[in-house]
């Protein structure tokens, strides 16, 4: 099998090695490359290629359309909205992705954004560097706020866990709600959820059911003290109307770390110009640790899918 990685998984040039030496041993052979969009690239790059890992690098139908002879994409990332996956399952590609690898990365930059907001520390610390006080900036605490979380997969479920554990009262909506779902996430419709939640966090995958699932009428229905958090992906929230409510004063604060394209953004994105909030360049699910966590599920992905074994299936 000739394999193709089109770009960096995060981890180390020696781990890397490790995991391609093991493959080689097998008969395969092994490409690295840097990652670059430019389709014509892409498609020179993998055209005879049997599997092709990507991470978030869009990898499109017509790039997958002119791969004679691929078999299977192993996809490091949770989501897949990027992958051509119409083109792949008529070709009968099978495809993979590497689900649970930043369950514990995306929840604790999640919890920080709370934090963070919660006790207004982006505007003490500027408040202290000028050489004022608190006056005017004491926050709130997050025992006993009520946090939504729209989106109770994996993620959803480790970041309620970790607001249960903290006195936090939990809401939850999903259109599709596990039926092991933990006893102390309460599940309401979306609407109800909006209307009583001190904190809302979005946690659903991007597919033509949930763009701008966070409309302007949905963010009307918060309240003026709620703070809204979204690391799951940028298309689900409509950011002209989220950054009108922050200025307007219509909701208190947001952190955002996914947006309708990857970083870096414009200058003039509406959201880096909001009141009080909080942008990260979409680096929720990434951390040391989760980044080896990540080679070694992609790598165990294609091991079980050369023994018949497939795992992590999407397609």
């Amino acid at each position: 099998m000739k394999i193709v990685l089109l770009e960096s998984l995060g981890i180390t040039r020696e781990l890397l090695e490790q995991y391609a030496d093991k493959l080689r041993a097998k008969g395969h052979d092994f490409e690295v490359y840097e990652k670059n969009t430019d389709i014509q690239i892409q498609k020179e790059r993998c055209k005879d290629a049997d599997i092709v890992m990507i991470a978030n690098m869009p990898f499109t139908d017509e790039v997958i359309a002119s791969c004679e002879n691929l078999k299977f994409i192993d996809v490091a990332f949770t989501g897949v909205d990027h992958v051509g996956l119409k083109t792949a399952k008529e070709k009968g590609i099978a495809v993979s992705n590497a689900s649970g690898y930043s369950n514990e990365a995306v929840a604790e930059l999640v919890l920080s954004m709370m934090l963070s907001l919660l006790r207004n520390v982006p505007a003490v610390e500027k408040r202290c560097r000028e050489g004022g006080t608190k006056d005017g900036l004491v926050g709130r605490e997050l025992m006993g706020r009520k946090v939504g979380i729209v989106g109770t997969g994996a993620i959803g479920r480790r970041v309620a866990e970790i607001c249960h554990m903290l006195g936090c009262h939990v809401l939850g909506y999903d259109p599709f709600p596990q039926k092991n779902a933990p006893e102390y996430i309460s599940y309401r419709t979306l609407d109800e959820l909006l209307e009583e939640s001190d904190i809302i966090t979005v946690h659903c995958p991007l597919m033509e059911s949930t763009v701008d699932l966070i409309s302007a009428e949905k963010i009307a229905k918060m309240n003026p003290d709620t703070i809204f958090i979204n690391a799951a992906r940028g298309p689900i929230v409509n950011s002209q109307a989220l950054a009108e409510a922050l200025n307007e004063g219509r909701i208190a604060a947001a952190g955002i770390d996914v947006f309708e394209t990857e970083p870096p953004l414009p200058a003039d994105h509406p959201l880096l110009q909001a009141k009080n909030t909080i942008v990260t360049p979409h680096v929720a699910f990434a951390s040391a640790e989760s980044m080896i966590r990540r080679a070694e599920i992609v790598f165990r992905n294609i091991d079980c899918w050369l023994e018949g074994k497939q795992q992590n299936q999407i397609l």
